[in-house]
């Protein structure tokens, strides 16, 4: 008989344990935590090349920043003289 209630409390944790598994396979796959898990992927690689090891700021990272703000301005410039 101990078997029996053996088999059925294993068979009682491994639902349980399997519930828990799908409820976090479902939080993970809700539309606003893969938005989350993407904004701090990006965020992160932002970090990663516009940094070095020590956390300063690379100046190349900044002179390619600086030029795309540069050209924007230019081309909403341009863009507003021919209207």
């Amino acid at each position: 008989m101990s078997s029996i209630s053996s088999l059925e409390a294993d068979i009682a944790a491994r639902r349980a344990r399997l519930a828990d598994t799908i409820d976090e396979l479902a939080r993970r796959a809700t539309p606003q935590a893969i938005v989350d898990r993407q904004v701090s992927a990006a965020k992160a690689r932002f970090t990663a090349a516009t940094t070095d090891e020590s956390g300063a700021a690379r100046p190349e990272a900044m002179a390619a920043a600086a030029l795309a703000a540069l050209a924007v301005v230019a081309l909403l410039v341009w863009r507003r003289k021919r209207a």
